[in-house]
């Protein structure tokens, strides 16, 4: 049936239907035929475009995540995740940087992750345009949606992003971004199940790497739906192509370990995180939590040293240094510690009451 249809009316379908190589393919067929088909020219353009796939809104850096700590000093949420508790929100009407993570420049980051690993030199057209533009982005950062994303996302506003999201989707049903930052939103929002229908909605889609079945796991977990969140995380170990893609799924499996109770998994997987990627900010903050509840004051206080400067935006090593160190008595080092997790999280009620609590003794003295 498909052999009777018109070429170029196919490889439009082709393309409706994300099936971008086939499209062009066929695109390339009618060209031969006919060179100055611009229909043929301008419908290859798009497909070989569309795939190549790359988050436009954090061009300035990877995903970063710092989540939500209880008393106890160990985070909440995986990266990225969802809290089990009401989230809470800032004053723009957003969930706080206790709940959704934040990237270093203070912008949250996105649901779909992938790495810009494409280089060098392109030799025909077809590599060009499979080229991306720069060094972090295949696509125009002056797209119609890349301009409704950044307004959204460097504001802080999350529910005036949200929206501008549903009025891309509602141009182009199958725009894999707008998915992924949508479902991302209702994972932050502690609506797992809601998430995790948009995330399958990218793999009806024909969308299948690592940070996908990364987030499917995330969203079986927090959903309950157990049976399938081993099976995603296996599939998404298998789909990593670098270290730093391992090591962000070995992270969120010590969050599924941390959930389940097995702090000894938990162990080994924030290990595991480390080992593919040695600059991994909040696994060395999980595992100086581990470390301390196991009696190892000194190594936790150590690992937390290390978490505060590979990421000196996030918070959360900087109050768990604080709270370890007053309770051996350095109180000095406290104080400093708690200044610079009220820095980072000026709203984190525990840390205004360690700094209360600090003032207090130091007028004692």
């Amino acid at each position: 049936m498909g052999s009777e249809m018109e070429p170029l009316l196919l490889a439009w379908s082709y393309f409706r239907r994300r099936k971008f190589q086939l499209c062009a393919d066929l695109c390339t067929q009618m060209l031969e035929k006919s060179p100055y088909d611009q229909a043929a020219w301008i419908l290859k353009a798009r497909a070989l475009t569309e795939m190549v796939y790359v988050d436009e809104i954090d061009v300035d850096q990877e995903g970063i995540a710092e989540m939500m700590l209880d008393e106890n000093a160990i985070a909440q949420v995986p990266r990225p995740g969802t809290s089990l508790k009401l989230p809470g929100t800032n004053q723009t009407g957003g969930p706080s940087p206790a709940i959704r993570p934040i990237t270093q420049t203070g912008r949250p980051i996105t649901g779909f992750l992938r790495p810009s690993t494409q280089s060098g030199r392109p030799g025909t057209m077809e590599q060009a345009i499979r080229t991306p533009r720069t060094a972090y982005t295949a696509r125009p950062v002056t797209s119609t949606t890349g301009r409704f994303v950044r307004l959204g996302t460097e504001m802080n506003n999350i529910s005036s992003a949200a929206e501008y999201y549903k009025e891309v989707l509602k141009q182009d049903n199958t725009h894999v971004e707008a998915i992924a930052c949508i479902g991302s939103n209702h994972f932050y929002s502690d609506q797992p199940e809601i998430a995790l229908r948009f995330y399958r909605r990218l793999l009806q889609m024909g969308v299948y790497n690592c940070q996908l079945f990364n987030n499917l796991g995330l969203c079986c977990f927090y959903a309950q739906q157990y049976d399938m969140t081993l099976t995603s995380f296996e599939r998404a170990l298998a789909l990593a192509e670098n270290e730093e893609e391992a090591a962000d799924v070995w992270y969120n499996l010590g969050h599924v370990a941390v959930g389940i109770g097995d702090t000894n998994l938990a162990h080994q997987c924030f290990r595991l995180a480390l080992v593919n990627n040695n600059n991994h900010a909040e696994a060395y903050n999980n595992l100086a939590v581990l470390e301390m509840r196991k009696g190892h004051v000194e190594q936790a206080r150590a690992l937390l040293q290390t978490a505060s400067s590979l990421a000196p935006h996030m918070y959360e090593p900087h109050f768990n240094f604080a709270t370890v160190s007053d309770k051996i008595g350095d109180l000095q080092r406290s104080y400093v510690a708690a200044q610079k997790s009220e820095a980072a999280f000026p709203d984190h009620v525990d840390t205004q009451h360690l700094i209360k609590q600090l003032k207090q003794h130091f007028a004692m003295l």
